[in-house]
């Protein structure tokens, strides 16, 4: 459900950090700064769900500006964080807080077994696909699955920490949220923003 959404939100600045450009900026920012490995054009422009030709342009913006740093090899162009930049590491500290939950959750979750699927829901889904508001001061996660819920509290306490932001989970089988339009609160969860974590997050820095 978020393509759509996410179209449009390229060209407008993100209700998450409204200091960035705009809503895709922030996302390859995230993305490249998060993860301690460099990314090729194209494995960013997948993981953004963005043209190969439009993810270039802003790499291309953000390198001149000393934000990202990039190597030829072979035919691929590996992108990392301009470490160097004095800016760069306030820069991530503050897309961190701002579009790390989302990498960070995906991360910690990652190992974590019995779970079937995760979303990010709530006010902070909601600014992240545009919608205006104060920004959020928690973060609601929905759990698919039947995983031990002390292993998920662990991983998501540290995440909690980092991203300056109580991370509330709730968690659900998967008969419950295959059946979702029978309850309620389930119901209208999945008719609102939701944020799909992917256990391949990469582990970030």
């Amino acid at each position: 459900m978020a393509d759509d959404k996410l179209s449009h939100m390229r060209t407008e600045a993100p209700p998450l950090a409204p200091i960035f450009r705009s809503h895709l900026q922030a996302r390859l920012i995230a993305a490249v700064l998060l993860d301690p490995q460099p990314s090729t054009i194209a494995s960013l422009a997948n993981m953004l769900g963005a043209p190969e030709s439009t993810v270039h342009r802003e790499v291309e913006r953000l390198t001149r500006a000393g934000i990202f740093t990039d190597e030829r090899v072979g035919r691929s162009r590996l992108v990392r964080p301009d470490d160097a930049n004095p800016a760069v590491r306030p820069l991530r500290e503050l897309i961190l807080i701002a579009y790390g939950p989302q990498t960070l959750i995906s991360a910690a979750l990652a190992d974590i077994a019995g779970i079937d699927e995760a979303f990010i829901y709530g006010s902070w889904a909601a600014r992240f696909y545009g919608e205006k508001g104060p920004s959020p001061n928690d973060i609601d996660l929905l759990v698919v699955g039947h995983p031990d819920r002390d292993d998920v509290y662990e991983a998501i306490s540290e995440v909690g920490r980092r991203i300056h932001r109580e991370v509330n989970p709730t968690f659900v089988t998967a008969q419950r949220w295959a059946n979702r339009s029978s309850d309620p609160f389930l119901e209208n969860v999945a008719n609102r923003p939701l944020v799909a974590l992917h256990a391949s997050a990469p582990v970030t820095a």
